[in-house]
Order: C-alpha cells, then sequence, then structure tokens
C-alpha cells in the first residue's frame, strides 16, 4: 500500500511543472551565489586622512592604507571638521587624523627620549562611522594594526613578539565556515515548505476527502508523504558537496555518513513539522505565514550567522529546544574539523529525539475521517 501511496506523490510532483525546477535549481543557485554575498569578512572600508604632520612617518602610513586589501583610500582633508562632512554624507566611512610633529614624537619614542608633556602629542585620532558597529569596530581594529606596524622600530621584528596558529580553517576562508550553514538552509527551505503546502493542497483541491475514505492508516498516510522528502534531501545533499567541491575546492573534512545522517535527521523534522503546520491549516497562505514564523525564529537563533554565546541568557536558553542549533553545532565539526561520531553524539541523540517527537505529531495531528 504504501508503494503506491509514495508513487502516488512522486507524480505529483513530477506533474508539478515548477517543482521538479525548483528541487534542482534552489540548491545551485544558493552554494553557487550565497558564499560570495553571505560574508561577514569587513572590506572596502572608505577612509580620509587629515595630515597635519606631513613627515615620512605620515606619508608612509598613508601609502599602507593605499596598498591595504581592506580599505578605499578616499584622499586627504584639510582639516579633522571637513573629513566630518564626509562621514556624514556617507562618502566615507573612517577618518583618520595625524597631529602635528607626530613624526618627531615617534622618533624621540624609538630612541627613548622623553615625550612631550601635552596629553595629546602623538596620539592619532580614528574617527569611525559606528552606524554599522561591526563594521566601525572591525574597521577601526585595522586601521590601528596599519598604524602600529608602521611605527614599530626598524631594528624589531613584530612578528617575533607573538605567533599565530589558525586552526581547522588555515586560510581563514568565510566560505569554509558559511558553506555547512548554507545547506542547513537549503534543507530547512525545502523540507521543510513543500510538506507544509502539501496536505493543504490537497486540502484546497478536494482530493483529501478521497483519501480519508480509504483503508490507509494514518501512519501509512504520513509515511509515504515523508518518504519523497527525504529522498529529496538526500538529492540536495549530494549537490551542495559536489558545487562545494567543484566550485570552491572545499571538501568534508570529516566522514561523509554522518553528514548524510544529520541530513536525513533534520529532513525528518522538517518534513514533520511542515505535515504539522498543513495539517492544522485550512488554506496555503495560513500554512505558510505560519512555516514563515518559525522557520525565520529557528534560524536567527541558530548560531548559524552570530555566536550563540553572543545573545542573552533568555534567548541563549531558547537554543536548547533548537533542532537548528545541534544541526549546525554538528555539520560543522564534522565538515570543518573533521570530527568523528563521538564529537557530535549529543547532537545526533537530540536531533533524533526532535525528529521522532515531530514525526509522532504529525501523525496524530492528522484528521482522517471514516
Amino acid at each position: 500500500m504504501i508503494k503506491y501511496l509514495i508513487q502516488k506523490e512522486f507524480l505529483q510532483i513530477r506533474r508539478n511543472s515548477f517543482l521538479p525546477r525548483l528541487i534542482i535549481a534552489f540548491p545551485i543557485m544558493i552554494m553557487c551565489v550565497m558564499p560570495w554575498v553571505m560574508n561577514q569578512e569587513v572590506k572596502n572600508i572608505r577612509v580620509s586622512v587629515v595630515d597635519n604632520d606631513r613627515s615620512s612617518v605620515s606619508r608612509q602610513i598613508i601609502h599602507s592604507l593605499e596598498q591595504s586589501n581592506y580599505f578605499i583610500f578616499k584622499g586627504q582633508q584639510p582639516s579633522f571638521a571637513a573629513a566630518l562632512k564626509e562621514i556624514e554624507k556617507s562618502r566615507t566611512d573612517m577618518v583618520l587624523s595625524i597631529p602635528q610633529d607626530y613624526g618627531k614624537t615617534v622618533a624621540m619614542a624609538q630612541s627613548g627620549h622623553a615625550l612631550p608633556s601635552k596629553a595629546t602629542a602623538g596620539k592619532l585620532l580614528i574617527a569611525a562611522n559606528a552606524v554599522n558597529g561591526t563594521k566601525g569596530g572591525i574597521g577601526s581594529s585595522y586601521l590601528t594594526q596599519i598604524v602600529t606596524s608602521n611605527i614599530v622600530p626598524a631594528d624589531t621584528d613584530a612578528r617575533s613578539l607573538f605567533s599565530t596558529l589558525y586552526l581547522y580553517n588555515k586560510h581563514q576562508n568565510y566560505k569554509v565556515f558559511m558553506i555547512p550553514a548554507l545547506l542547513a538552509i537549503v534543507m530547512m527551505l525545502m523540507c521543510g515548505f513543500l510538506p507544509a503546502l502539501n496536505i493543504v493542497g490537497e486540502k484546497e483541491s478536494g482530493t483529501i476527502e478521497q483519501m480519508n475514505v480509504t483503508p490507509v492508516s494514518k501512519w501509512a498516510f504520513i509515511l509515504a508523504k515523508l518518504i519523497p522528502y527525504w529522498l529529496i534531501a538526500l538529492f540536495i545533499v549530494t549537490i551542495c558537496l559536489l558545487l562545494s567541491w567543484v566550485v570552491y575546492g572545499i571538501t568534508c573534512q570529516g566522514p561523509l555518513w554522518l553528514v548524510y545522517l544529520l541530513a536525513m535527521l533534520l529532513a525528518l523534522f522538517f518534513s514533520s513539522f511542515g505535515l504539522i503546520v498543513s495539517n492544522y491549516s485550512d488554506t496555503m497562505q495560513q500554512a505558510i505565514f505560519v512555516m514563515w514564523f518559525f522557520v525565520v525564529c529557528l534560524l536567527l537563533l541558530s548560531g548559524l550567522f552570530t555566536p550563540t554565546r553572543s545573545m542573552p541568557d533568555w534567548s541563549y536558553a531558547t537554543t536548547y529546544v533548537n533542532p537548528m542549533h545541534y544541526f549546525i553545532d554538528a555539520i560543522r565539526t564534522v565538515f570543518v574539523r573533521g570530527g568523528g561520531f563521538g564529537s557530535i553524539a549529543h547532537q545526533l541523540l537530540a536531533l533524533s529525539g526532535f525528529s521522532a517527537v515531530m514525526g509522532t505529531w504529525a501523525v496524530l495531528s492528522y484528521k482522517k475521517n471514516t
């Protein structure tokens, strides 16, 4: 009986001229476009300079800004007030003001002489547009590093003072961090929204009444609805992994079977959740709005874009009941760090529990009128 019900589901998908194209095109578009635009690296910071010193040190700092890949040098301004007007007009993001006699002060500091008694002597001023706090803070840090590198004494190797070892992502490629997250987004949208529109679509078309008068059990009916989306999830994961390897040269560092296992558990959760929403909805519009509400909440509170430890305590507590949080944590552990089964055992247990609860709820929430 289940065999024919599954065949019916695939026939419905195939006869829909839009869904097969969506299933193929959506993961391709997400994997080929989004890693380039969903990038939280801060670059192309527009900076202006007010050089009141006109020394070799100030010129060296300006040349370093011009050569930096993170800054766009917008030229020099005659005064600090003129530079602030450029910020107010959104023509520049940061201003570096170099005071008079700055070069002399640096030379005295390097030679060990006493510095001038004025509190502002030898101090640079960095004014940053902090409407975007991330851009302002990180941009100021970049600019401070450039200034510091130009005032280190010539006989001192600054790199010998410290050593940094980057683990798991040696070249700090942000795509390595985002590709597992994009895989989660594709799985959530495809395996959540499509099932949510399934049963409610049959309600609107009237075909659900024909199913209700058959001897098909609720378990068989819901299982036949879920299995096609599990197979679609496997297809999506395969496409995403292939594109990650072919387009970006990024491969999974851990066992691939763990990636597929995590994907199947997440697909079971969201497909079951979609069917629950569909069971309680009367129209497609209602189902879409309910799904969108929960999807946005689960997505933003999962730690997909920002660290969960940065959240307030009350919002961090929601991660304990957020299956997306467990999936994101586990998939990055396997994909980026190369972790094994033992590294993600508690995430697998949590996802299994969430999936089992939602699958059971999907069956119980379906009202079969005989």
